[in-house]
């Protein structure tokens, strides 16, 4: 689980349980003529980055911070064999955790295999685009800031369009792992920070943290994605999603979200068929670089509530809860 992981679980502490983290593969030849203005050196940390969470043992105390709000966390991340165990700890708040046991390292999950790259070094994903998440985004690489007393890798993630959000990343210049990440908008306001504020590279558990609540996060036998927009199981569909965005998961007739990844953003898209009407109306609540947007629909005759969650910009969401259809599966 990188840090960018990290993060999204403990943003669904309170609110959500964790998505079922499935893999994906993806098989194609790739056309290195396609590539012409990618940054191969930040593709191959991004693909260092992604690597590091099944080769890397670890642990620290992190800050994440949205406006004036400062969340402290301690996180823990070990590898044993060939599984992975971890756990992220609020110090401050309610002092909540998530904990996963013995997580198999060879179930690659989808935002770890669009980092990828492959023999030819180029990103292993081509089935969905030859250059990855070069066609998205823009990179650069410089030399970054020294972080909880290691040496940085800075990579600035810019979008080509309007549908994503950009970043600013520092990776340890040895392991890869995500040391600092701020995610900006198209403006280049920074909306929240993510941060080590000491690290140390040992599996040793610091037992001494009082916890309140405990979510055990479970592991769900795999099933395959493909491309998020080829995706129609179930009794609804999303129509539309920002180019490369695939589905995580491959959701039974009853259920009531979808998830989405480029390798970099996450979002979620719930529905709830309503007994009774809805009045028309939308909301928004912004919290850092997550948007909530909420408004009703009507889906075949039925009444129904949309909510597009994650970290994609306000526009995004709202056309992605616009394309949504009833199916007749």
């Amino acid at each position: 689980m990188t840090l960018l992981k990290s993060k999204r679980l403990f943003r669904q502490i309170s609110s959500v349980a964790c998505c079922a983290l499935v893999s994906v593969l993806y098989t194609g030849e790739v056309a290195a003529s396609a590539c012409l203005d990618t940054n191969h050196e930040a593709l191959q940390w991004l693909d260092k980055m992604s690597r590091s969470a099944h080769e890397v043992s670890y642990q620290g105390v992190v800050t994440f911070q949205r406006g004036d709000d400062m969340q402290v966390m301690q996180i823990f991340h070990s590898v044993t064999g060939d599984a992975a165990s971890e756990s992220l700890t609020q110090l401050t708040g309610q002092g909540a955790q998530v904990v996963r046991v013995d997580h198999p390292l060879q179930c690659i999950h989808p935002g770890h295999k669009l980092l990828r790259l492959g023999a030819a070094g180029l990103p292993e994903t081509s089935g969905v685009d030859s250059c990855g998440l070069a066609q998205y985004y823009r990179f650069s690489v410089t030399e970054g800031e020294r972080i909880a007393g290691r040496r940085a890798v800075r990579i600035q993630i810019t979008p080509r369009d309007m549908y994503r959000y950009g970043y600013v990343m520092e990776l340890d210049n040895q392991t890869g792992l995500l040391l600092k990440t701020r995610t900006v908008d198209r403006g280049g306001k920074v909306l929240e920070r993510f941060q080590f504020a000491k690290l140390s590279y040992s599996d040793d558990v610091d037992q001494g943290v009082d916890v309140e609540v405990v979510h055990r996060a479970t592991h769900p036998g795999s099933t395959a994605a493909g491309p998020g927009n080829q995706i129609s199981n179930g009794q609804w569909a999303v129509r539309w999603l920002p180019d490369g965005f695939i589905l995580t998961d491959a959701p039974n007739r009853d259920t009531r979200r979808r998830s989405y990844t480029d390798g970099l953003a996450v979002f979620s898209v719930f529905l709830e068929v309503l007994p009774g009407g809805i009045k028309p109306g939308e909301g928004v609540v912004h919290r850092g670089g997550t948007t909530s947007y909420t408004r009703g629909l009507r889906l075949a005759g039925n009444s129904a509530l949309v909510t597009v969650i994650g970290e994609v910009p306000l526009n995004t969401a709202r056309m992605v809860a616009d394309s949504i259809s009833w199916t007749q599966n």
